[in-house]
């Protein structure tokens, strides 16, 4: 699930404004657009995080037991890479259920560090994984992971700092905010190393079906983000007045999630009135696919050293081992 294009300066600009919430500044930006947007990083809210849980439980959604298998099938492997006394860092922890594989495997991991920007749903999960984890010293941060950050201080005798950004989120990103993302990654991990799993190019009917799910929690997911708006902006998004619609864009190796606005209607938000036509729509997602090889080419601009890669069998999804050089 991800991050959109949008206009830097008109969002740059909407921050000098108002005192407005993070939520209400980038709303306000990406509806001012001429093709407008939503960043997708406001749909772990509450309910939002619950609905994409649920969504990773789906049986067209391949990408979160695909990863979970690698990460199961090669853990001695990548523990070997990882080392002892290790300090993990999760962007986008989420509910903190994939790193548990990644704990089990590692020898005494001292520290783990989950960074997500929702934070009643991020303390909950970190409260879980204290009690499963009584040795290991857990400290959540709410942040925006794509903006720079102050993480703790290392501790002194432990092992390598390591990222680890599993779901593909990377391909959320445009390949420019790909790119910034890991370098500022590379710089946070000097001396460790990145853990990233990317989705791969594959068929676009499992793609298709992936994102169009039979049960409509994808589409609930996505409709989730207007809600929220109503409930925190006092917007007033009529949520029938939208549909759910998800693509595989070819040429740019992406899938795209829109809102479709159903009608000609117009939206308010602090006082401000948007028009909407009718198939006018809210660009809610993309989530890039990768080749094994352009990954790691990625990864060298952003300074790493691609070392081991790992993938299943039918090869829709990549586990990477990147070292941040010292």
């Amino acid at each position: 699930m991800g991050t959109p294009a949008f206009n830097v300066h008109a969002f740059r600009a909407a921050q000098r404004a108002a005192p407005l919430s993070d939520f209400a500044r980038e709303l306000h930006a990406g509806l001012s657009q001429e093709t407008r947007s939503i960043s997708p990083k406001f749909f772990y809210d509450v309910a939002g995080s619950a609905l994409f849980d649920r969504i990773c439980e789906l049986p067209e959604y391949y990408p979160t037991r695909t990863e979970l298998r690698i990460l199961t099938e090669c853990a001695p492997e990548i523990a070997a890479q990882i080392g002892p006394q290790a300090e993990i860092v999760e962007f986008g922890a989420g509910s903190l259920t994939k790193v548990r594989l990644l704990l089990d495997a590692l020898e005494a991991p001292r520290r783990y560090v989950p960074i997500d920007i929702s934070g009643e749903h991020l303390a909950a999960a970190a409260e879980r994984l204290r009690a499963d984890y009584p040795r290991l010293s857990v400290q959540p941060m709410v942040a925006d992971y794509t903006m720079p950050l102050v993480l703790p201080s290392r501790e002194k005798g432990g092992g390598q700092r390591v990222g680890f950004f599993p779901g593909s989120t990377l391909g959320n990103f445009t390949p420019e905010e790909a790119l910034a993302f890991l370098q500022l990654a590379c710089r946070l991990l000097r001396g460790g190393g990145l853990l990233v799993g990317v989705d791969l190019v594959k068929d676009p009917a499992l793609l298709h079906a992936a994102y169009n799910d039979a049960q409509g929690v994808t589409a609930a997911f996505n409709l989730n983000l207007l809600q929220r708006a109503n409930r925190e902006l006092d917007t007033d998004f009529d949520l029938d007045g939208f549909t759910h619609a998800a693509f595989y864009n070819a040429p740019r190796r992406r899938i795209e999630m829109h809102l479709v606005s159903r009608t000609d209607q117009t939206v308010t938000l602090d006082g401000q009135r948007f028009r909407f036509e009718e198939g006018e729509t809210i660009h809610t997602e993309n989530s890039h696919k990768f080749t094994i090889e352009g990954l790691r080419a990625l990864a060298v601009r952003a300074g790493f050293r691609p070392a081991a890669v790992w993938t299943d069998p039918e090869r829709l999804f990549s586990v990477h081992w990147l070292q941040a050089q010292g």
